[in-house]
């Protein structure tokens, strides 16, 4: 998928994963460019946010092999792994802020506590990324509880934003906000990618996004790549699956389930 000229910050091969009988990934291989936004989707249910999960450590895979810069994060210890996954930041769907914690030590959790930083430059960290993202600065002090679920989804891309990780795990990074707020948003992972060489890794059920934002694109159907390449490439793929999802189109080879798996 990658040209010759781009390196591979991020290579899955032979990856499975099972929960129980219920097997969710099959035998995905793909190769993450680096310095370069990659985009993975598919229909609900497909398996996505659980292969980003192997990705973060959070779910160890059943068979299979994840590189991150040429280096193992599988089978070994989660100490190790934690160690290699230090440089990664991760964006969950819900958001995953720390409910007890205000907006602005959320966003600066890993500056204070992995990196040493004072709570005084931490609290001015926040509030600049909070302005990056069109929060103003009095959501600082409010509590996740107190934020609409767009807002803390803006408040999780800050808290990414604020530790620079070389590697960004995002998960629908601009699901249920406006037009404005993710071209600003698209525009800082530019920016994060130009200024901090960081690599990102998203889902998307945006399809607009998904055609205008990123460079690769891998997607996913019943746990099982059917597609990757240049986003450039998309219309000219003849693959029928993408062409049916990027497209939204009632007729094809998906099917609509009307139970997603978790």
């Amino acid at each position: 998928m990658t040209s010759s000229t781009d390196a591979v910050k991020l290579s899955i091969s032979g990856l499975n994963m099972a929960f129980g009988d219920a097997k969710v990934l099959h035998n995905i291989t793909i190769d993450i460019p680096a310095r370069r936004k990659t985009v993975l989707i598919g229909p609900a249910a497909s398996g996505k946010t659980v292969l980003m999960k192997c990705v973060a450590g959070i779910h160890e895979p059943t068979r299979g092999a994840i590189r991150l810069d040429g280096k193992p994060i599988t089978g070994i210890s989660p100490r190790d792994r934690n160690d290699l996954l230090a440089d990664t930041g991760v964006l969950f769907q819900q958001g995953g802020l720390f409910d007890s914690l205000t907006v602005w030590e959320n966003i600066s959790f890993r500056p204070i506590n992995h990196d040493g930083m004072n709570r005084k430059e931490a609290r001015e960290l926040a509030i600049d990324k909070l302005a990056r993202v069109n929060l103003p600065a009095s959501t600082a002090d409010l509590l996740p509880s107190e934020l609409s679920g767009g807002m803390q989804k803006r408040v999780g891309i800050a808290r990414v934003l604020a530790s620079q990780p070389s590697l960004m795990l995002l998960d629908e990074p601009t699901a249920g906000l406006d037009p404005i707020t993710t071209k600003a948003i698209y525009r800082l992972l530019d920016r994060s990618i130009e200024d901090s060489h960081a690599t990102v890794f998203a889902i998307t059920s945006d399809m607009d996004a998904a055609r205008s934002e990123y460079d690769y694109m891998f997607m996913l159907h019943e746990g099982a790549i059917v597609w990757s390449g240049a986003v450039a490439d998309i219309d000219r793929s003849g693959n029928p699956y993408v062409l049916q999802l990027i497209n939204g189109q009632a007729d094809g080879p998906i099917k609509m389930r009307m139970k997603a798996r978790a």
